[in-house]
């Protein structure tokens, strides 16, 4: 019986530690989001859509299909900005809004 309580204790905690992290990468990835629109050529931009395809691992086994759409949806918008540059300097990302409401 004790065995079984500190496992789950050990896994009560394992949980929130994994989730606090979950949270602060969302936010350092929308932080990265902006920037990469506002300069897309850089090698953080390659970075961040690997980054945001484990989020969406992450949501997925959650069960958080609105907030995997959201993030898929932001990783298109980056691959775009990406490989078919505009030659405006303002792209503004439309899914940024949805990923802060459904993440």
């Amino acid at each position: 019986m004790k065995f079984l309580t500190i496992l789950c204790l050990k896994f009560l905690l394992l949980t929130n530690f994994l989730m606090a992290e979950t949270i602060s990468t969302k936010s350092k990835i929308l932080r990265q989001s902006s920037d990469c629109f506002k300069d897309s050529r850089t090698q953080v931009c390659k970075e961040l859509v690997s980054e945001i395809e484990k989020l969406q691992f992450v949501v997925y086994d959650q069960n958080k299909f609105k907030c995997q759409s959201s993030l898929l949806g932001l990783q298109t918008e980056i691959i775009e900005t990406y490989f078919f540059n505009n030659s405006s300097n303002e792209i503004i990302s439309l899914m940024i809004p949805y990923v802060i409401k459904n993440c």
